[in-house]
């Protein structure tokens, strides 16, 4: 557990930035100059999991299929990353930002591999999104969201009703093609890397 907890050493090297670069870039590379076919070698797509594409846990997290699905991620890295990194440190936030992000991947293909949904193909940011969002309020409980730039709320309450809509959305099948589970698994496994990394509890922190 030592081992676990032990702390990076503290630096912020604005990674939000390279990522939101990085996210930029592929988009890019695949919307505008001609390397759509690149969506197919980088997004999780279980069958092709089952036959050795595992790398594409990572990927998945840097391709989008549409302007609409990278401008509303990268807009919520950006607010909200930017805060928890500076917060954690640009190590820990790399990490907090890639294994939940992985991790979540990871849950969708054992969803999709048990349901036979091998053809299912994952992409976008938006589980490890999800998890720096439930961070963001885990680290600034009393900060106020406007939500639409118009409804203010606490973060927590922003957080809580995300997930709840999520889980609605997942159960009653609304907004096919979005990934709910995806997002769900993001905050979960969030709420998992507080309780094991930091010692630390979300709920207490969110109330």
């Amino acid at each position: 557990m030592r081992i676990i907890r032990q702390p990076f050493r503290y630096e912020n090297n604005n990674t939000v930035y390279w990522l939101i670069g990085i996210n930029v870039l592929v988009f890019a590379l695949t919307n505008f100059l001609g390397f759509r076919r690149l969506i197919y070698y980088l997004s999780m797509i279980p069958g092709m999991v089952l036959r050795g594409w595992i790398w594409t846990f990572a990927t998945y997290m840097f391709v989008h299929g549409g302007l609409s699905h990278i401008l509303f991620n990268m807009l919520a890295l950006f607010i909200f990353g930017t805060q928890v990194e500076r917060q954690m440190g640009s190590r820990e936030f790399l990490t907090f930002y890639f294994v939940t992000g992985i991790l979540a991947g990871v849950f969708s293909f054992v969803v999709y591999f048990f349901t036979g949904a091998y053809g299912v193909i994952l992409l976008g940011a938006s589980g490890a999104i999800f998890a720096v969002e439930l961070a963001f309020a885990v680290f600034f409980p009393d900060s106020i969201i406007y939500l639409w730039g118009i409804l203010p709320l606490r973060a927590p309450i922003m957080v809580l009703g995300f997930t709840a809509l999520e889980l609605f959305s997942s159960i009653f099948g609304l907004n096919q093609g979005v990934a709910h589970l995806t997002h769900l698994a993001g905050f979960g496994f969030a709420w998992l890397y507080f309780l094991i990394r930091f010692g630390v509890n979300p709920w207490k922190r969110l109330f």
